[in-house]
C-alpha cells in the first residue's frame, strides 16, 4: 500500500485578508479617473471658485469680522467628507452590485466583512487626502487660519464621526439605486440638496427656518457646524441658530447617525440587484 500524504494549504490570516482587500479598493478607486476627479478635485475647484468670487467679510453684532473664505473652508471640507464617504460608497457599491462584482466575491472564501473593511479603509485614506489638499489650498491661496491647540482634537472627532456616519449611510443608500447606471443620478441630487441646506455654500443663518429644521435631521449640518467651531472665532457662534456651537449635541447626533446607518446597512444591504437570480 502506498501512503498518501494529504497536503493542506493554510488560509491567510484575517489581517492579511483585510490588508489585501484594502489595497484592492484603493487601487480600484485611483484607477477610475472620473471618481478621483469628482471626489478629490471637485471640492478643490469649488473652494477656488467660490473663494475668488465671494471675497467679503462677515461681521457679528459685537463687531468681529472674518472673511467668507474662513467660513467656506469649514463647509467645503464637510462637503468633501460627504463626497468621500456617502457619495463614494453609494455609487461604487451600487456599480459593483450591478456588474456582478459583489456576487463573485460572495462565492470566494473571503469573509464578507472583509469587503466592508476594505471600503472603510478606502474612505479613510481618501478623506485624509481631501482634507489635506483642501487645507493646503485654503491656507495657500486665501490665507485661511488653521485650527490651534484643542481645536485640532475637535476637528479630528467631528471628521471621524461625520465620516463614519456618512459611510454607513452611503452603504445603505447604495440599495436605493436600481442598478449601477442609475446610482449617480440617485445619489448626487441627495448630496447636493443636503449641501445647499446645511450651510456649506453660505451662512446657515441665511437658510429659511423650515429648511434649517430639515437640515438638522441629517449629519452634514452638524458636521459643518462642528467644523465651523474650529475655523471661526467664538463670537461667530452667535450666528448659529442656538447661539452656540452645540458641540455636545453635534457628537450625539453624529453618533446616533452611526447607529442608524449601521441598522440600515444590516436591514437593506443586498449582494445582487433586485430581480437578479
Amino acid at each position: 500500500m502506498t501512503a498518501v500524504r494529504e497536503r493542506t494549504t493554510a488560509l491567510p490570516s484575517l489581517a492579511r485578508v483585510y490588508r489585501t482587500r484594502a489595497v484592492v479598493e484603493l487601487r480600484e478607486f485611483f484607477r477610475q479617473r472620473e471618481s478621483v476627479i469628482f471626489t478629490l478635485l471637485f471640492p478643490v475647484i469649488l473652494l477656488l471658485v467660490f473663494g475668488a468670487i465671494l471675497d467679503y467679510g462677515i461681521t457679528t453684532d459685537s463687531g468681529v469680522t472674518v472673511r467668507f473664505t474662513q467660513l467656506f473652508a469649514a463647509g467645503i471640507i464637510a462637503a468633501g467628507i460627504l463626497g468621500a464617504s456617502l457619495q463614494n460608497m453609494a455609487i461604487s457599491i451600487a456599480t459593483e452590485r450591478s456588474d456582478g462584482t459583489l456576487k463573485h466575491l460572495v462565492g470566494t472564501p473571503m469573509p464578507r466583512h472583509a469587503y466592508f473593511v476594505g471600503k472603510v479603509v478606502q474612505v479613510l485614506v481618501v478623506t485624509v487626502a481631501i482634507v489635506a489638499v483642501l487645507l493646503l489650498v485654503a491656507t495657500t491661496f486665501y490665507g485661511v487660519d488653521l485650527p490651534v491647540g484643542a481645536d485640532w482634537l475637535t476637528f479630528a472627532w467631528v471628521t471621524a464621526l461625520g465620516s463614519a456616519a456618512c459611510t454607513l449611510l452611503g452603504i445603505a443608500i447604495s440599495s436605493l439605486a436600481k442598478n449601477g447606471r442609475s446610482a449617480s443620478a440617485t445619489v448626487t441630487p441627495i448630496a447636493l440638496v443636503l449641501q445647499f441646506i446645511s450651510g456649506v455654500f453660505f451662512q446657515f443663518s441665511q437658510v429659511p427656518d423650515w429648511l434649517q429644521t430639515v437640515a438638522a435631521v441629517f449629519p452634514l449640518k452638524w458636521m459643518a457646524q462642528g467644523l465651523r467651531s474650529v475655523f471661526l472665532p467664538d463670537e461667530l457662534a452667535a450666528l448659529e441658530p442656538a447661539g452656540t456651537w452645540e458641540l455636545g449635541r453635534t457628537a450625539l447626533v453624529l453618533a446616533a447617525w452611526c447607529a442608524v446607518g449601521l441598522a440600515l446597512c444590516v436591514a437593506t444591504f443586498r449582494w445582487q440587484d433586485r430581480g437578479s437570480s
